[in-house]
């Protein structure tokens, strides 16, 4: 019954920033795993950033690092993920996406997806 809804995505300019949040209703968000994949097109979802439910544990594959951030707040159920410095490979479909407890490694093992926010970078 865990609803999540992505925004925030839009067309820009590369070296531009953009933040995304991911809204998450029912269960307990503060007991969950938070994620952020992409996909675009005739590429296969890969698994951006991850946090624990604590927040102390992150993740980011190696062609964001240094460029995004991701963090949470579980006050607000809310998980944001913080992108700068954006190029055109970064083009995707971002999902949100959240584990029970457990850390998300890939996308076999996520519980629940948003429906996914189009992120669009022009060079």
């Amino acid at each position: 019954q865990v609803q999540l809804v992505e925004s925030g995505g839009e067309l820009v300019q590369a070296g531009d920033s953009l933040r995304l949040s991911c809204a998450a209703s029912g269960g307990t968000f503060s007991s969950y795993a938070m994620g952020w994949f992409r996909q675009a097109p005739g590429k296969e979802r890969e698994l951006v950033a991850g946090i624990g439910w604590s927040g102390r544990s992150t993740y980011y594959v190696d062609s964001v690092k240094g460029r995004f951030t991701i963090s949470r707040d579980n006050a607000k159920n809310t998980v944001i993920l913080q992108m700068n410095s954006l190029k055109p490979e970064d083009t995707a479909v971002y999902y949100c996406a959240a584990r029970n407890y457990v850390v998300i490694s890939d996308a076999l093992n996520v519980d629940y997806w948003g429906q996914g926010t189009q992120v669009t970078v022009s060079s």
